[in-house]
């Protein structure tokens, strides 16, 4: 097992309430599209109240803010299901027709060690960490990814030399 696991948060800004009729097709795939993430490959946990999804977690100092915070085994894991699951792509998609583009980053990525829960609070840190810094180690994007702690370099076989990747 590996000893790091990576975990993400997004936030969005809705155009108006949840419980308008804008928003109705966003909450009523709220459901099938958390069970499709707890059933794919390499989904370790996400955040949820009672009711089963997050849309009630108040954080990132505004409280019409939705967040979605989720630990996956690997970033080829969550990759896989952010871009290529057809439920999540599908509301992807369509994600301008309910949410606010905002100009700073909404999403951010860092690894935490294997069993470890993330809190709101360390997801409200690493995301001000990347907007106020960029991609680190610490806090880092699907675009700039950064390797876990324990990742080795790949092994160079006996008696070659490691080439360099320009040429």
């Amino acid at each position: 097992m590996p000893a790091h696991h990576l975990a993400q948060v997004n936030i969005a800004l809705p155009l108006e309430p949840l419980g308008s009729a804008r928003l109705a097709d966003f909450v009523s795939a709220l459901d099938p599209v958390n069970a499709l993430a707890e059933a794919a490959p390499g989904f370790v946990w996400r955040l949820k109240t009672e009711d089963g999804d997050a849309t009630a977690v108040r954080a990132f100092g505004d409280d019409r803010l939705i967040v979605n915070m989720s630990v996956w085994e690997s970033p080829e894991a969550l990759s896989d299901f952010v871009f290529r699951d057809r439920g999540h792509a599908a509301v992807m998609r369509r994600r301008r027709e309910w949410f606010v583009p905002m100009k700073e980053a909404i999403s951010v990525l860092w690894w935490i060690p294997a069993g470890h829960i993330p809190t709101v609070a360390e997801a409200e840190e690493r995301l001000d960490e990347l907007r106020r810094h960029g991609p680190t180690p610490r806090a880092f994007t699907f675009r700039h990814q950064f390797p876990a702690p324990d990742a080795q370099a790949a092994p160079v076989p006996a008696g070659e030399a490691p080439r360099c990747p320009a040429g």
